[in-house]
C-alpha cells in the first residue's frame, strides 16, 4: 500500500515537473565550439544548458542583453554571427 502511495506520488512529481521544450537547430562557429567544448569539461556544463540559461538572461537581465547585443569580436574573423 505505501508502495503504491509513493508511486503515485513519483509519477505525478515527474508528470508535474515536465517542460514544454521547443526543438530548434542552430549553425553555431566551429572554432568557437570546439572551444566551447575544451571549457565545458571543466565547467560541468553543456551546450543545453548554456542555452537555456544564456535565453533567460538575455530575456531577465538588461545589462546582459546589451553585452550581447554589442559584443563585436567575432566580427573580426568576417562572421556574420
Amino acid at each position: 500500500m505505501i508502495f503504491f502511495w509513493l508511486s503515485n506520488i513519483s509519477i505525478n512529481i515527474y508528470l508535474n515537473m515536465k517542460v514544454e521544450k521547443k526543438l530548434t537547430s542552430v549553425h553555431v562557429l566551429e572554432d568557437v565550439y570546439r572551444k566551447f567544448k575544451i571549457n565545458a569539461i571543466d565547467g560541468n556544463i553543456n551546450l543545453q544548458k548554456l542555452v537555456n540559461r544564456t535565453l533567460d538572461l538575455y530575456v531577465k537581465d538588461d545589462v546582459f542583453r546589451n553585452k550581447i547585443n554589442n559584443y563585436t569580436d567575432l566580427s573580426v574573423s568576417g562572421s556574420k554571427y
